[in-house]
């Protein structure tokens, strides 16, 4: 009988792609931001203002509607684009779409009474830690390795020629 004992208790870590960390990232960012939606209709007023046909302020309207759906189906999109678009490409729609929701989502605080003031803390700082979190993988997308030259070029050359 062979008795075996681990002599590591190390784990597999392996490097996890950057398309698969954004499109995490993504994913996280859009459940977020749809519960915070979710979990506003819980607020005294919020329902009965809608049925009566308001919306933070605004009428509700096709127009009205459309934009909302617009800029929930952007983290959605992101999620699919992180993992099909090419890594420069990616790289760029990553970092100019992040930058642009980060004053998007501290403008969902705007007129919110200091009661929820908690709420909409802490709902915003994790949005914004996620957007940090993109805008940091994205920036710090790593390179390929140069690829040598000089001799060593040569000689796999003239190996692929003969």
């Amino acid at each position: 009988m062979t008795n075996r004992t681990n002599t590591s208790n190390a784990l597999d870590d392996r490097p996890i792609p950057v398309q698969a960390k954004l499109a995490a990232a993504w994913t996280g960012f859009m459940f977020l931001y749809v519960y915070v939606d979710v979990l506003n209709f819980y607020k005294p007023g919020v329902v009965d203002d809608i049925l009566a046909g308001v919306v933070f302020e605004f009428d509700v309207s096709p127009t009205l509607l459309t934009v909302f759906l617009v800029t929930v189906s952007i983290p959605a999109l992101m999620v699919i684009l992180s993992v099909a678009l090419p890594a420069r490409v990616n790289r760029v729609t990553n970092l100019v779409v992040a930058s642009l929701l980060i004053p998007y989502s501290m403008f969902n605080a705007v007129g919110e009474s200091w009661d929820w003031a908690f709420f909409y803390g802490i709902s915003i700082g994790l949005e914004l830690l996620i957007l940090a979190f993109i805008l940091r993988s994205a920036w710090a997308w790593p390179r390929p390795p140069a690829v040598a030259s000089g001799s060593a070029v040569t000689d796999v050359r003239q190996g692929v020629r003969r």
